[in-house]
């Protein structure tokens, strides 16, 4: 059974909340482009679980974001989220990664 998701887009900021998985993501990977139009930050503090499926959808809102000529920030990332990241070695400009 998949756990909970939400997400909540708040001026420059998006706050995600709870387990970003496979399972869960299928809102926010089909509103990616109106959800970064103007971001700056993602808050990941509020996430308990993200799988690699989540990691991939990050890379992507940090490309979009990218290609809209800005630097996106994602705060708050837990170590387990970290450890994820440097075992696939994702350079720092794909994962923009500040741990919480």
């Amino acid at each position: 059974m998949a756990q909970k998701f939400a997400w909540e887009r708040s001026g420059e900021t998006l706050r995600l909340q709870g387990a970003l998985e496979e399972e869960t993501l299928g809102p926010l990977w089909e509103s990616r482009h109106e959800a970064t139009s103007g971001l700056r930050v993602i808050e990941l503090n509020g996430l308990e679980r993200v799988d690699t499926s989540g990691l991939a959808l990050l890379v992507q809102l940090a490309a979009l974001v990218k290609q809209q000529g800005a630097m996106l920030r994602l705060e708050g990332a837990s170590e387990n989220l970290m450890t994820l990241a440097r075992l696939y070695n994702l350079p720092e400009n794909l994962m923009p990664l500040a741990a919480s």
